[in-house]
């Protein structure tokens, strides 16, 4: 380097935003405190406890994949507390204009445990992750799932 040139201590100064950004929000604490509030914990047992038998399909707990895995996994079926949840990813355009390429994906838990009424509101929708960055997530959605399917395995 010659005397006189500028010199920066930051090599990435000029080197562009990253591709994605990735937030991961652990859904281990905020089971614990749904289970550790008397109401939601009784809520989380809707199926096993109150629900009858009317014949209609109004909630997953009367489809036949809920009779399914109650039958290919009895221990996961005998027990009223084990976890069935549903995973929605969703993707937007922060900036509102098709020209863009940035996206903002959002991955969310929906508990099916809870009865009809309250399994779709917001208060039990659990946000676990946001990615953003350019582009489509195509074949490398598995990479930002890793840290989720780690923690559903701990469960």
């Amino acid at each position: 380097m010659k005397d006189g040139d500028e010199c920066s201590s930051d090599e990435n100064t000029n080197k562009g935003s990253p591709m994605k950004v990735f937030w991961y929000l652990p859904i281990i604490p905020r089971f614990k405190h749904l289970l550790s509030n008397v109401d939601d914990a009784k809520d989380l047992t809707w199926h096993a406890d109150e629900r009858n038998c009317e014949g209609m399909l109004h909630h997953s707990a009367y489809s036949s994949q809920w009779k399914n895995i109650n039958h290919l996994y009895l221990d996961f079926g005998k027990e009223a507390t084990n976890l069935r949840l549903g995973l929605a990813i969703d993707r937007m355009n922060p900036f509102g204009s098709l020209r863009n390429q940035h996206n903002l994906w959002f991955v969310l838990l929906v508990s099916y445990n809870l009865p009809p009424w309250l399994c779709m509101k917001q208060k039990y929708m659990m946000l676990s992750m946001i990615i953003f960055g350019p582009g489509q997530l195509r074949n490398d959605i598995d990479v930002y799932l890793n840290p989720l399917i780690g923690d559903l395995t701990n469960l």
